[in-house]
């Protein structure tokens, strides 16, 4: 099961095929400093390179399964096996300065963003704290002091705890995401999967196939 959150709003909520359905999934994991600025054209520009994208790459997992005659039967797999618990995030009144320099800190490249409770409101990345500020460098101080809440985060996708490290793969590739977060049946953070998370998953369960 995969959620589409806009900040701080529940835009979505359904099967890995049912978000493959979205007509509008070509704005998630995209960050703009100022959204109307985004033109129509290019939204539907956007939508059919990720259609040619999402079609090669469903073409060579087909052409790869039949070349190496895997048997899709294998038993599956929960991300709540692989997730990263107790995972760091921060709150949407923290600074992007802030950000960075817990980033930094931790070693991560992405942070969730939660309320006091950790009930999930986005994700922001250092790929959103470079575009902010090359889109400013004059003011990259003032950059740096702005609150979270006061700029535009893209929607993000989770998955449950219960969701099968496979789809959870496919969905990270096809949109291009370094990180899911998993979130409960009340919209609480409770981990997060990582790239990382899955290569150590392949590594470790012998039995694993993320090809389905």
């Amino acid at each position: 099961m995969f959620a589409i959150y806009n900040n701080p709003d529940v835009d979505f909520k359904g099967t890995n095929n049912d978000l493959y359905a979205l007509k509008d999934v070509a704005r998630v994991n995209k960050t703009y400093l100022n959204p109307d600025e985004q033109t129509f054209d290019n939204l539907i520009k956007h939508q059919n390179n990720e259609k040619q994208h999402n079609d090669s790459i469903n073409e060579a997992l087909n052409s790869y399964k039949k070349m190496a005659k895997i048997d899709t039967s294998e038993m599956i797999f929960h991300v709540k096996d692989i997730m990263t618990k107790d995972c760091v995030y921060i709150d949407s009144i923290s600074t992007i300065q802030e950000v960075y320099d817990v980033m930094e800190e931790f070693k991560i490249k992405q942070l969730p963003i939660a309320t006091f409770g950790k009930k999930i409101l986005g994700m922001i990345d250092k790929e959103i704290i470079l575009n902010l500020l090359m889109n400013d460098i004059e003011n990259s101080k003032n950059i740096l002091e702005k609150k979270i809440e006061d700029i535009y985060i893209p929607q993000l996708i989770t998955a449950d705890p219960i969701t099968d490290i496979r789809r959870v793969a496919k969905v990270m590739v096809d949109f291009k995401l370094h990180a899911v977060p998993i979130v409960d049946e009340n919209d609480i953070l409770i981990g997060i999967v990582s790239k990382t998370d899955i290569i150590k998953a392949i590594s470790h369960i012998p039995h694993l196939q993320l090809w389905s």
